[in-house]
């Protein structure tokens, strides 16, 4: 039995050999590491300066504007070669007409082509021309056959101009079939340039096409101003040739993985420095609405350059200083904490560990060393106990405890009194950590009331706000137009299935719209194609070519009007889907885009709304009626800069101008963002400090987390058991949780107890039966 006893005895201690593996020390090196990690990082992050001259946001916000305008290209290209293929195919599926009739319908419903023509393929004859001449020259009638005879394509004039031809076939049986043919600029449509801004359209080889933006002010023709034109001219040539270079790469290269936003190729580029002041230019191709795929538009290899000079920004943003204090305040302020910890919970834990053991192999002539705080130095206390049990004193409040041991052990309990718990130490630790991080993250580096925004960002946030209204009236223009030629085509068609025919068509080619419809002047619905109508009442209400049929819905229902000639009062209507409307407003760089009518209720968004609620503050109301849709002045675009409680914010408003059916509705897009969303020098350094403040939290609350997880936990357990051993407890095992410092300690207290068990037996008393724990 005694050999048994040796040999477990000896197998428990062959065990403990392996709680330096693990346990305490691993906690506190990762922290140490962390806490240099991260004074590394604060010292490379901080202490390079950021002073730009053009704030990244400035930059980005060129970008964005190149994508407006290659998205703004790309749509309307796109939308005429449908629009005229659509227009042939109608024609094509009714009787023949004369080619004047095709072009004076045309034009009548279409005023988008700069010029119009229809000749007779196989003699080349001109048949009808409206508008500017069209370049026939340029036309292979021999190649109309070839797979991509009738793509459209781009032709140089003698006055150096570029137009695009687009081509359909009018084809009626036992005619000749003949050929319409349109030209139309390649100028950017729609696009709020603002007055120091140049916007251009770049061919594959980095000629420009055509431009737009400074001219020579009539007032002003001085010799400065026209070299300044010219040194724009210069700049922008030289750009054209870089972005059309650039522009050629694949999308997925130029961007980072998972990145979104623009399907194409963009980017910026920043020229020369002209006095204060330095050029920027954004670039963009011109890419199809989905990924994977391609347009006709597409497949010209165009880009679009813009070009602004903006002033240069010399103030100081970041002082390298700042960096190099921080980091050497981390290091010294986790150098305190690591102490506290290895001083107060490391180093007393593995000197514990070391006596428990020495106890073990039956040295007992030395008192232990205890430990001055938390629980190691309550088990402490209780291993010199047993060390004096092993001995032959009798166990508190066992047989044979007599007065010789009564002052031994007050003594004892008055130590245990004085507790300082080893959880207190770990708190101790992460204060000194909070000391650090909690002002990086709510003190230091504050970009306060006194920013300075760039003037160039709200201009931007203006007329990029501009441009977003142009393409969603711009796109009810569109719809419209497209139910007058629809009404136009059926015309006296009185079969239902015609109409569905030409409806069904309709919906195909152009998704704007979630159901299409006849009503008749009783409101009875004669053909429809798509959802089930939403008319309320199945008539009409007012005149105006588009309208929202109520404000008691979910949402919005938008519907337009066309009138069908010689039908009494009937009309073809065309709802549109909400979805197509918040699609044009999902621009990057606007944050919260919003279109809202005459009253300012909100009838559209880029994001979740409700609809027909008002907007979310009464500055933004106010900015609505500034731009004159409820004053009675011209209508105009504003921004501004919005300094109170709620930050810095940069909002804009642009209502509904130009003609067309959508100016009757009277709206307005509003868009607004927190001025702390733009990579400004000054929230960059803001939000660098706030990381930096949340990696020491983090780091602080992982590693003492982990700490007292693994060690403080298990070791105020054992604290308990062992004063209770202390106290005279023979029954009770004590099982190691970890093989670590705590679990060796605790295989230690457990051999103690086999030996006072043992001594007891020898000694005559009756032996105590163990019990699990």
């Amino acid at each position: 039995m005694a050999v048994s006893s040796a040999k477990r005895r000896h197998k428990v201690r062959r065990r403990a050999d392996m709680s330096l593996l693990g346990g305490i020390r691993p906690p506190i090196a990762v922290l140490s590491a962390l806490l240099l990690a991260l004074a590394g990082l604060t010292a490379l992050g901080f202490g390079k300066p950021e002073n730009e001259a053009l704030p990244k946001a400035v930059r980005t916000s060129q970008q964005h504007f190149a994508e407006d305008g290659a998205i703004a290209l790309r749509a309307s290209l796109d939308e005429s070669i449908t629009d005229l293929s659509r227009t042939a195919s109608l024609f094509n599926a009714g009787d023949p007409v004369s080619a004047d009739t095709v072009l004076d319908k045309l034009g009548s419903v279409y005023q988008k082509w700069r010029g119009s023509a229809i000749v007779e393929i196989k003699s080349g004859k001109l048949l009808a021309a409206r508008g500017e001449n069209v370049p026939l020259l340029a036309v292979d009638r021999e190649k109309l056959s070839d797979k991509d005879g009738l793509a459209p394509r781009m032709v140089r004039l003698k006055n150096g101009e570029t137009r695009l031809l687009t081509f359909a076939l009018l084809s009626w049986e036992g005619q000749p079939q003949q050929l319409l043919v349109t030209s139309n600029s390649l100028k950017v449509p729609g696009i709020s340039l603002g007055r120091f801004r140049v916007i251009a359209v770049v061919d594959s080889g980095g000629t420009i096409l055509s431009s737009d933006g400074l001219q020579v002010p009539e007032e002003d023709d001085s010799e400065n101003i026209k070299n300044e034109l010219k040194q724009t001219e210069k700049q922008l040539a030289v750009f054209a040739k870089l972005a059309a270079k650039k522009s050629g790469a694949n999308p997925l290269t130029t961007k980072e993985p998972g990145s979104g936003g623009f399907l194409g190729v963009s980017g910026t580029m920043t020229g020369s420095r002209i006095t204060d002041e330095r050029t920027v230019a954004g670039y963009a191709s011109l890419a199809a609405p989905e990924a994977g795929e391609s347009t006709d538009a597409t497949s010209l290899g165009l880009s679009v350059v813009t070009q602004v000079t903006v002033p240069e920004n010399t103030s100081r943003v970041n002082d390298p200083l700042f960096g190099l204090l921080s980091a050497a305040a981390l290091i010294i302020i986790g150098a305190l904490a690591v102490a506290l910890l290895l001083g107060t919970v490391q180093r007393p834990l593995i000197r514990l560990f070391l006596e428990s053991r020495r106890l073990t192999r039956g040295d007992l002539t030395r008192p232990v060393t205890v430990p001055r705080f938390g629980e190691t130095r309550r088990i402490g206390d209780a291993l010199e106990q047993l060390r004096l049990q092993l001995l032959g004193a009798p166990a508190p409040g066992g047989p044979g405890a007599g007065a010789a041991t009564d002052a031994g052990t007050a003594g004892s309990k008055r130590r245990r009194g004085r507790r300082v718990g080893t959880r207190a130490l770990l708190a101790g630790g992460g204060i000194l950590l909070l000391v650090w991080s909690a002002p990086m993250m709510l003190l230091l580096n504050r970009a306060g009331d006194t920013l300075v925004v760039p003037q160039q960002l709200v201009s931007d946030q203006r007329d990029r706000t501009d441009t977003v209204t142009d393409r969603v009236r711009r796109a009810l223009n569109e719809g419209h137009a497209d139910l007058l030629s629809v009404a136009t085509l059926i015309g006296d068609r009185t079969a239902p299935a015609d109409m569905a025919t030409v409806l069904e068509r309709t919906m195909t080619e152009h998704p704007r719209y979630r159901s299409l419809y006849v009503l008749s002047s009783d409101g009875t619905v004669l053909a429809k194609a798509g959802d089930k109508p939403q008319h309320p009442g199945g008539k009409r209400t007012g005149t105006a070519p588009i309208a929202v049929l109520s404000t008691d819905a979910k949402e919005p229902q938008v519907a337009g009007y066309a009138e069908l000639p010689g039908r009494d009062g009937a009309l073809v209507v065309g709802e549109f889907r909400v979805d197509f409307l918040n699609s044009l407003l999902k621009r990057p760089g606007l944050g919260q885009v919003r279109i809202v009518d005459a009253e300012r209720r909100i009838v559209g968004a880029n994001s979740g709304y409700r609809a027909f609620q008002k907007l979310p503050s009464s500055r933004l109301d106010s900015l609505v009626e500034a731009t004159g849709q409820k004053v009675g002045l011209s209508p105009r675009p504003s921004g501004v800069l919005f300094r109170d409680g709620d930050g810095i914010q940069i909002a804009a408003a642009a209502p509904f101008a130009g003609g067309g059916a959508a100016k009757s509705l009277g709206w307005t897009v509003v868009s607004w963002q927190p001025a702390s969303a733009l990579a400004i020098p000054e929230y960059s350094a803001q939000n660098r400090t706030v990381l930096a403040g949340l990696l020491g939290v983090t780091a602080a609350a992982a590693c003492l987390g982990w700490l007292h997880i693994v060690v403080v936990r298990p070791l105020r357990e054992l604290a308990r058991q062992a004063e209770t051993l202390a106290d005279g407890d023979r029954r009770t095992v004590l099982y190691p949780r970890h093989h670590d410092e705590v679990g060796a300690i605790a295989r230690s207290l457990e051999l103690l107890r086999q030996q006072l068990h043992e001594q007891r037996r020898r000694e005559g008393a009756p032996p105590v039966p163990a019990e699990r724990i």
